[in-house]
């Protein structure tokens, strides 16, 4: 089992930034691949980046791109989400997700193990 801890999620101006954190615990953090999600109300749950088990290899969708970036350090067992210049229509649930796999992937099927999700609100 991998338990996963989500936070920094709060409510924001449009044009300003967060960083959320997922902690995780209960196996090794390094031989996993970590990703972030988010579901806006009334839609479905939506891929937003994801980063190899090392690090080295990350993605992320294109509207996105160029404002949000994903880390990990796996010494603190802890995947990050840098939100810059954040858009009203940022406003979501986001979830970060494990898969065991030294890979990436963008589906969330291949994601086993789930946070509880943190709120983040862009007011206009």
């Amino acid at each position: 089992q991998v338990q996963l801890v989500e936070s920094g999620g709060g409510l924001v101006q449009a044009g300003g930034s967060l960083r959320l954190s997922c902690a995780a615990s209960g196996r090794t953090f390094s031989n996993y691949a970590m990703g972030w999600f988010r579901q806006a109300p009334g839609k479905e749950r939506e891929f937003v980046a994801s980063i190899s088990s090392s690090g080295r290899s990350t993605y992320s969708v294109d509207f996105v791109k160029g404002r949000f970036t994903i880390s990990r350090d796996n010494a603190k067992n802890t995947v990050y989400l840098q939100m810059n210049s954040l858009k009203p229509e940022d406003t979501a649930v986001y979830y970060c997700a494990a898969a065991r796999s030294r890979s990436y992937y963008l589906d969330e099927y291949e994601y086993t193990y789930w946070g509880q999700g943190t709120q983040v609100t862009v007011s206009s």
